[in-house]
């Protein structure tokens, strides 16, 4: 029986949009024939102990390494290769090619016939350096397939590969499970219970870091409230930026119009997105590229859920609007173009509808997630 051994640092109850790619490409494999390798989260007891309980309630079988980061060492190879040969393998999934691809020779030597390895963000990050370029190409060498989220990644990391290897990359995103995203999602209660049931919403949800561009939004404030007084600024989640944020908001006057949530469970996120009128995530390119946007896939959420949405220009991000139609890409970093598109939106009622319609529809045909989980069994 066809098995498949997926290999991964990426896996909940790790949070991050990565390791829930992976984990809903994983529910949507047969159970009997997927086992799950994969580092642990945390070492702390609690953190032990969160990874033991997830673990759990899988369908599937989930081994884990001590280590909290896997890296294709000898010691974790041959880890890989004894899973292989325990479950009767004969196709592997790496998470994320980088860089745990390298193991690819000694998976395929142990008796691996297809070799998959799926490529997000940092990779392109990789493919710009010449030491982690040769590791890429390696990797590109070692696997049947490499894939890619969007034409930025595919475009930058074929740079690296050789035209063997970048010939046969194939497109793999994340999807949305548009049952979860969706219109009804309990937005009015979130804003009842906010406060926020007659005031204009923008809403941003992601982790508080400075590529996701959560400070544009709220420099943008003072030109979105001279004309929409009564406007909020909802920032759903948690991160190390959330302290910059609070201090900017005071200092460009609009902390009482700027609303944090913290860090939201999983499950409430389809209301928070809900809650808002227009999604804005202006995302911008940081540290000379090897900072980069990947996809986006929170513009895809809120497409499903049924807002509008105006995003950043940075790597993949416009790969997740159909500008113009679902939204607006803007210049990352630009708080006077998010400001024209937010109010844009804000002042137009039937915009906001028509734009988010489409994006919904667009969603239901492409980026389902059953639609890309049978692209993967077939690349498997």
């Amino acid at each position: 029986m066809h098995k498949t051994l997926i290999v991964t640092n990426d896996f909940p109850p790790r949070p991050g949009g990565i390791q829930a790619f992976l984990h809903n490409m994983a529910l949507r494999l047969d159970p009997e024939r997927l086992v799950v390798y994969a580092s642990t989260w945390k070492r702390s007891r609690e953190g032990i102990e969160a990874t033991a309980a997830f673990d759990a309630e899988q369908p599937f079988t989930v081994v884990r390494d001590r280590t909290t980061m896997l890296l294709p060492t000898p010691a974790a190879t041959r880890t890989a290769v004894g899973l292989l040969r325990e479950h009767g393998c004969s196709s592997v999934w790496f998470g994320a090619a980088a860089p745990l691809g390298l193991m690819a020779p000694a998976l395929r030597k142990a008796g691996a016939r297809r070799l998959v390895a799926t490529t997000h963000g940092h990779e392109a990050g990789w493919a710009q350096l010449p030491g982690s370029r040769q590791l890429l190409r390696r990797i590109g060498e070692g696997t049947d397939t490499i894939t890619y989220l969007g034409e930025y990644t595919r475009s930058r990391i074929a740079e690296a590969l050789t035209p063997e290897a970048a010939a046969r990359m194939v497109q793999l995103p994340p999807g949305v499970d548009e049952k979860t995203f969706h219109p009804a999602s309990g937005g009015a209660e979130v804003r009842a219970r906010l406060g926020f049931t007659d005031r204009p919403v923008i809403v941003c949800v992601s982790r508080l870091v400075p590529r996701k561009g959560q400070d544009t939004l709220i420099l943008a404030m003072p030109r979105i409230l001279a004309e929409q007084p009564d406007a909020v600024l909802l920032i759903v989640g948690g991160g190390p930026y959330e302290k910059d944020l609070r201090r900017l908001a005071h200092e460009t006057r609009v902390a009482d119009s700027v609303h944090f949530t913290g860090a939201v469970p999983w499950s409430a996120l389809p209301a928070h997105y809900g809650a808002g009128d227009v999604f804005a995530m202006p995302c911008r390119t940081r540290r000379g590229g090897l900072d980069v946007e990947g996809l986006g896939i929170v513009y895809l959420e809120a497409s499903a859920t049924g807002l509008p949405v105006v995003a950043g220009d940075s790597g993949g991000a416009p790969d997740a609007v159909l500008d113009g139609e679902t939204g607006w890409v803007v210049r990352g970093g630009s708080a006077e173009d998010g400001a024209e598109r937010i109010l844009a939106l804000l002042g137009d009622a039937e915009l906001r509808q028509r734009m988010g319609e489409r994006g919904r529809a667009w969603v239901e045909e492409k980026w389902r997630w059953d639609l890309l989980a049978e692209r993967l069994r077939e690349l498997l």
